[in-house]
């Protein structure tokens, strides 16, 4: 949480107006964030996949490759359940892929799990999204 407090102040017939008060609160509130040094949080999923043992490789490598950190795996009468924590940005479309490549033998299973602080590379294309959303 960011509380910003003017605790003095003046007003001038010249100088002074709505706009000019406006200016000054927008300044001190970037200083403030600046120095508070913000974390960008993102939400991470964790997912159960039933999937049979001859797609298991790809199955893990996927969710490896969508910044997904393995939790465990258990073999169940010749299906392997997978235990995942991955970031929810990387799930986007995930079902469908893997529809394709397992010809559609496997099961998904995802919930939110909690907040992480986000990767360089996802502030990084946060920061030019949000650049984006300025400009036009």
């Amino acid at each position: 949480m960011l509380r910003i407090e003017l605790y003095d102040g003046s007003y001038h017939d010249v100088d002074s107006s709505e706009m000019a008060f406006k200016i000054a609160g927008s300044m001190a509130f970037q200083d403030a964030a600046k120095r508070a040094k913000p974390v960008l949080l993102e939400p991470v999923m964790r997912v159960e996949v039933v999937v049979p043992k001859d797609y298991m490789g790809d199955v893990m490598g996927n969710l490896s490759s969508r910044r997904g950190q393995i939790q465990s795996q258990e073999d169940r009468g010749g299906t392997q359940i997978i235990q995942a924590r991955v970031p929810l940005s990387e799930m986007f479309g995930y079902a469908n892929r893997s529809a394709v490549a397992d010809a559609g033998a496997s099961d998904l299973l995802d919930a939110f799990r909690s907040l992480r602080a986000g990767a360089r590379d996802v502030k990084r294309r946060s920061r030019r999204l949000a650049c984006r959303g300025n400009n036009g």
